[in-house]
């Protein structure tokens, strides 16, 4: 799908006051990498929860919900060419999302929707489970593609992904053309793994493995990932570029002892990569043509 890069995109999710998760990264490299954003912020919050307790702020649902109608109106509507999602803090700001995306898509049936589907790790669920089947219910099936990690497709299907062949059987349950599930089972020792399920093929990307790395990889992850096909360029390319952008930022990070990724220094590493990264092909029984 080859879209102008002036195309706006709307991004949907969280927004801290300090830190670079939820939209603080996802508006960061869109912008970095030549794409106008729409930025909604779901909650509000001064930094990330894993710091510690917080004030949380948050939207009366029929504020969000005139909000939605406002923009499903605008005048420059017409200007939109994507929509990114990512946290939400409770269940009726999916529906409302939903609404949304059936608007674009009905104006433009090439509307490209990521859904990063933010809802725990494997540490559990961290938003209500009612929020979780939400993101599951009204937005993953109107998904262009879904960037879930492998706790939350596990959580989706209702089953755990102990290999990649599970994790292609329980993409492929949920209906998807296209899956990019991050934290997949590496082939390599020492690695970590996204993998990326189109049609008839599944590829792994993988880098070495960076203990206790700051929040906000899977959120930068999809947010180059859609702006890479956005740009037009093949899907494993895009995959291969968006896997080295996010590791050379968390390496240079770690190295700096950032306690947050420091896009605001590594804006090279989203516009032209250097880290080297393995793709494997996948092969899987359901795949075969």
């Amino acid at each position: 799908m080859n879209k102008s890069p002036s195309c706006a995109v709307i991004v949907i999710s969280s927004h801290v006051v300090r830190g670079s998760v939820g939209n603080r990264a996802a508006v960061f490299a869109l912008e970095t990498l030549g794409y106008p954003v729409w930025a909604l912020p779901t909650v509000v919050l001064p930094w990330h929860p894993g710091h510690g307790k917080s004030t949380r702020l948050s939207f009366p649902e029929a504020g969000f919900d005139q909000l939605i109608d406002d923009l499903i109106d605008a005048p420059w509507i017409s200007e939109v060419g994507a929509v990114l999602t990512g946290y939400f803090g409770n269940a009726g700001q999916t529906r409302a999302v939903a609404r949304l995306v059936a608007a674009l898509k009905a104006r433009n049936p090439d509307l490209l929707y990521l859904c990063d589907p933010v809802m725990g790790d494997m540490g559990g669920l961290y938003v209500s489970e009612e929020t979780a089947k939400g993101i599951r219910d009204n937005l993953i099936p109107l998904a262009s593609i879904a960037t879930p990690n492998r706790y939350e497709l596990s959580w989706m299907v209702g089953s755990s992904l102990e290999n990649n062949t599970a994790i292609i059987d329980a993409a492929l349950s949920l209906g998807h053309a296209r899956m990019l599930v991050t934290t997949a089972l590496p082939m390599m020792a020492g690695g970590v793994g996204n993998l990326l399920l189109s049609g008839r093929h599944a590829l792994l990307s993988e880098h070495r493995l960076i203990d206790n790395p700051p929040n906000g990889l899977g959120d930068l992850l999809a947010a180059v990932f859609l702006a890479r096909l956005l740009s037009g360029i093949p899907e494993e390319r895009a995959l291969q570029l968006a896997t080295a952008s996010v590791y050379e930022i968390l390496a240079r990070t770690m190295k700096r002892g950032s306690d947050e990724l420091t896009l605001e220094s590594d804006a090279s590493s989203l516009m032209s990569p250097m880290a080297l990264v393995q793709i494997r092909r996948i092969m899987h029984p359901a795949l075969r043509p």
